[in-house]
């Protein structure tokens, strides 16, 4: 599409088949000095891209700002303009115990405790990440020695339902779901891949997802970990998501 995409400010040709989307524009730019001759191509809102390449080929970060709403706006007019592979590189609290502060979490599924996806499928429809994509994310993850965890992740749309429930009129409702979550080993929270992984399946393409543990709420409230046990350094997840795209783009060479 020759014209500008609304929310991305771009057209066809900007960006690569490949994009790697964080939350953070701050961390577009981190991300983008792992790519071969980076170029900043726009700015507009939370949406902000550079474009290089990995293996020879175009490849893209863009940045979708916090939840669902925004992140799906960004995939919808990336797919518009050729993106076809995606992988989500963000950060996440742990719930199940065996999840530590900067552990990297790769989603193998979503639970639609958010909005956006309603819009786009029936609630009994999985959020569920594309299989090769997810793999790539695993061989690196493996070949990298960090340490990973792949499985389930919860998705909301209020980052204070989490963190201050008991403040909440619906209080009930979330400490209740919050101890399925924990029962059925849901392996963290965050806010994004959901939506992503549903309007990848809408759209027709691929979509997985990296996250950075900052820290578990439920290991702190156990005492299994120091007072300063949060880890703010995304540069595992960063370097775990690349090293995937670089799978993926060796594997579509074959």
């Amino acid at each position: 599409m020759s014209e500008l995409q609304y929310h991305i400010a771009m057209k066809e040709g900007d960006v690569g088949r490949y994009v790697i989307l964080p939350g953070d524009p701050a961390r577009a730019a981190k991300i983008a000095k792992y790519f071969d001759e980076p170029a900043h191509i726009a700015t507009n809102r939370e949406f902000t891209t550079y474009t290089g390449t990995l293996l020879g080929e175009k490849v893209s970060v863009t940045s979708t700002g916090i939840g669902g709403p925004s992140a799906s706006i960004a995939m919808e007019e990336l797919v518009k303009i050729g993106a076809d592979t995606f992988i989500r590189v963000g950060t996440c609290g742990g719930i199940n115990l065996k999840v530590k502060s900067g552990d990297c979490i790769i989603a193998s599924a979503a639970v639609r405790h958010e909005g956006t996806s309603l819009e786009y499928a029936p609630i009994e429809y999985p959020a569920a990440a594309d299989f090769e994509v997810t793999c790539a994310l695993a061989e690196a993850a493996k070949k990298l020695d960090y340490r990973y965890h792949v499985g389930v992740v919860q998705n909301k749309d209020s980052f204070y339902g989490q963190h201050s429930p008991d403040s909440m009129p619906v209080s009930y409702a979330l400490n209740n779901k919050w101890e399925a979550w924990k029962r059925l080993g849901v392996l963290s929270s965050e806010m994004e891949s959901a939506a992503l992984f549903t309007v990848a399946a809408a759209r027709g393409v691929r979509c997985g997802t990296v996250l950075h543990t900052v820290w578990n709420q439920e290991r702190k409230a156990l005492g299994m970990d120091p007072s300063d046990d949060k880890d703010e350094n995304t540069e595992k997840a960063i370097v775990c998501a690349i090293e995937a795209l670089k799978i993926l783009i060796k594997q579509n060479k074959q």
